[in-house]
């Protein structure tokens, strides 16, 4: 077995093992596969077209791709790429670009903007289309930062949920790759050769609050390799009753057990 096939292996187990935790897939659906160019949703379109292939239920997948109106995007890569794998799909073009650019202030991040509109159309697409179900390319990396900087920055304690119902009811996103490293993604969507398209085309500023966690989370993940795998633990090993929620106290009741202070300063 080379290293690709490695690669393959433990990306599939990872997003096998999230499937099946938070119920993603169910027999006949029809899964709108969003694929921007960039090698996270590459690689979840291909394993899901794997999973597919040896899953004991029947679903469809779609892939959808949505040109923004960047300048110089490269639609072509990505539709030439559907048919040499024999994937259904669809290419949307909406110039969300100008409106962006409109309404985000000279110098600030188009990142935000841009994706609550390219969530709108695809919601939208998928209701369109008769999909089921909205499958999106974040990996771990992407919930533990979520993590960090909705805690950092925002006060509260939340990630990307892994299954989400959208506010109107009419959609539901899911994250087949929640447990799969980013090292990994990177790493096959290198030895696959997927025609990535590079992010930037648009001229935004980068997301610096994301930019500086992603860098702190890499600084601790040199000393402990296992800081990354115990956040994402920490998202699934939760101690409600030791956390500072009034509201959830109440409902819970009091705390009882060792108190972490020990553990931590024991560690």
């Amino acid at each position: 077995m080379n290293e690709t096939e490695r690669l393959e292996r433990r990306l599939l187990r990872d997003t096998a093992r999230a499937i099946e935790d938070f119920d993603l897939v169910n027999e006949g659906d029809r899964i709108l596969v969003a694929v921007s160019g960039g090698k996270d949703s590459y690689a979840l379109l291909h394993l899901l077209m794997r999973l597919r292939e040896r899953a004991p239920i029947h679903f469809d997948l779609v892939a959808v791709n949505l040109d923004q109106g960047h300048p110089g995007f490269p639609a072509h890569l990505l539709e030439e790429h559907f048919k040499k794998i024999g994937v259904p799909y669809r290419m949307l073009r909406e110039d969300t670009l100008t409106i962006v650019k409109r309404v985000v202030p000279e110098g600030g991040t188009y990142c935000s903007a841009c994706s609550r509109l390219r969530r709108g159309i695809l919601y939208n697409a998928a209701v369109e289309m008769g999909c089921t179900k909205i499958a999106l390319g974040h990996h771990r990396d992407d919930l533990i930062e979520t993590l960090l900087m909705s805690a950092l920055y925002s006060g509260r304690l939340k990630t990307m949920p892994v299954r989400l119902r959208s506010d109107d009811g009419r959609n539901v996103v899911i994250r087949p790759l929640a447990y799969a490293a980013e090292e990994d993604i990177a790493a096959f969507s290198q030895a696959m050769a997927f025609p990535v398209v590079p992010c930037g085309l648009c001229g935004s500023q980068p997301n610096l609050m994301r930019k500086r966690v992603k860098a702190l989370l890499g600084e601790l993940q040199a000393e402990n390799p296992t800081v990354k795998g115990n956040l994402l633990s920490a998202l699934s090993r939760v101690v409600p009753s030791h956390l500072l929620d009034r509201e959830l106290q109440k409902r819970l009741g009091e705390a009882t057990g060792r108190d972490p202070w020990f553990e931590v300063e024991a560690g």
